[in-house]
């Protein structure tokens, strides 16, 4: 007779399980709940305890950490000197071992959770009898996840025993079980900023159909923990699945959104807004960001921070977007848009900016981290002649939230509260001025000029004078400062320093 060792957390399908195992002929082993559970349902099953002759001490810290558990997992069964240490100690071979872990990801979830709860909730025994289990795959079936229980059944029945290949696979599994559930636990108790070792875990939302291009396979991953303004935790009320590119492009703008508490929406393309709006209300904002640039806004993205309404509604169903991007959907606008058959409709609770939080970018071989740019400013200095008026203030500080998250070289052109011209990743900064400026045309009269990173020359300020602008917002910080400074009290131009940088790589 086969003996299998089950203990598990998560009791889905457990009593199903066991009951196969046992028309199987296995002798059944169990500890704690699992024990009582099993004994519940009048199936035959052995205690720990009438294994090891110990009884479970420590308000149940150790129950299975006994050689005669874990000498019956790691013996190898073709290993003649194994076969006698077993025999001369009368252990007794373990041949599946089911075990899934302490929730300790599910109690430090809880926003009331106490530390020394969160510690009661490390599991020591059981990845102790996954690893042990898993070294031996060999010959022993270790199962975590309780959708594996009906292929693994299967198997026994048919062949007797689980497939070699099988069993390797459930192996690789546990160590990523285990692996994952440690990283969580390190997490969790680590304070210093950057530790020596980076351990963090993610788990599958989803396969992707591919990447940045058809020829590149993908998957989305999403972070253990409940992250707000994530798309992660979004619900898709309409349409077909999010691609690659969607997702990048979708997170973009949820950033740009939660800049802003006032109504605002968000055209973007290409991880590059085209147009950012705020009104007094989401279809006044929605107006704004459209007509920023009606012509990228085609195929592009709209997120917003209010409930999409009919009159938006009405006006977004009439040109092509890939997705809507909303904390909700008011019924009559769900109903206009989803006759749109690819659209996507996604729910997102926008809960504006949030605590200071780590950025990660891939390099070949490595891995960048810094803290995420969720700074606007320092003190403004105002090294100018004229300090500018309260109206050209309200757009500075509106268009320099919003220069952060276009690519560099970034300069942003906005007026009443929208962004007219914005000049994307150029190789120079007088050349992203000169985009934006064309782009706003006219209307750069009397609008202003945001830069992300300082001027080392004076002539994006003098295309920036032709143009009609009337104030300016970049860091500052230049040894050329004063040529930019002077050109702009020649021509009445108000200049404002952040005094911080806003490169987006």
């Amino acid at each position: 007779m086969k003996r299998a060792l089950i203990s598990v957390s998560d009791k889905t399908n457990l009593i199903e399980f066991a009951r196969g195992l046992i028309d199987c002929n296995y002798e059944i082993i169990s500890t704690g709940g699992t024990l009582k559970t099993l004994e519940k349902h009048g199936i035959a099953v052995k205690s720990v305890r009438e294994i090891t002759g110990f009884p479970e001490i420590l308000d149940g810290r150790v129950k299975t950490l006994h050689p005669k558990i874990h000498g019956g997992l790691l013996a190898v069964r073709n290993n003649e000197t194994h076969q006698q240490v077993i025999k001369l100690h009368d252990i007794k071979y373990i041949d599946l071992v089911c075990v899934n872990l302490y929730p300790f990801k599910e109690t430090i979830s809880k926003n009331d959770v106490t530390f020394e709860e969160a510690i009661e909730n490390i599991d020591i025994g059981g990845p102790s009898m996954l690893r042990s289990s898993a070294k031996n795959h060999q010959d022993v079936t270790t199962v975590t996840d309780y959708n594996d229980y009906e292929n693994i059944l299967n198997e026994i029945k048919k062949y007797g025993n689980t497939l070699i290949e099988t069993r390797k696979k459930l192996a690789a599994k546990v160590f990523r079980y285990t692996a994952a559930y440690d990283a969580i636990i390190a997490d969790y108790l680590t304070e210093e900023e950057f530790p020596e070792k980076l351990t963090f875990t993610y788990e599958l939302n989803q396969e992707l159909r591919y990447g940045e291009n058809p020829h590149q396979k993908a998957a989305f991953y999403q972070s253990y923990l409940n992250k707000p303004n994530s798309l992660t935790r979004a619900n898709k009320l309409h349409g077909k699945e999010l691609s690659y590119n969607n997702i990048q492009d979708a997170n973009a703008a949820i950033q740009i959104v939660r800049e802003y508490q006032q109504p605002v929406v968000v055209a973007l393309k290409h991880m590059n807004p085209c147009g950012i709006g705020l009104g007094k209300d989401v279809h006044d904002a929605w107006k704004k960001a459209y007509e920023s640039d009606p012509t990228s806004i085609f195929g592009g993205i709209i997120a917003t921070n209010q409930t999409i309404d009919s009159h938006c509604a009405k006006e977004m169903a009439e040109i092509f977007l890939e997705i809507i991007i909303a904390p909700n959907f008011c019924e009559e606008a769900f109903e206009i848009l989803s006759k749109k058959k690819n659209i996507r409709l996604i729910s997102v609770a926008m809960s504006g900016a949030t605590k200071l939080e780590k950025q990660f970018v891939s390099v070949n071989g490595g891995l960048l981290v810094q803290d995420i740019d969720n700074q606007t400013s320092k003190d403004f200095l105002i090294p100018t002649k004229r300090i500018p008026t309260k109206k050209e203030m309200e757009q500075l500080k509106f268009a320099w939230s919003a220069v952060k998250h276009v690519k560099s070289n970034a300069i942003l052109i906005a007026k009443d509260n929208m962004t007219i011209g914005i000049g994307a990743g150029q190789m120079n900064r007088i050349g992203a001025a000169k985009i934006a400026l064309a782009q706003a045309g006219s209307k750069s009269k009397g609008a202003i000029m945001a830069s992300d990173a300082f001027f080392p020359m004076s002539d994006t300020v003098e295309i920036a004078k032709d143009a009609g602008i009337t104030a300016i917002i970049q860091p500052g910080g230049s040894i050329k400062d004063q040529d930019s400074i002077d050109v702009c009290d020649r021509h009445g131009i108000a200049m404002v320093f952040t005094g911080i940088r806003h490169f987006k790589h």
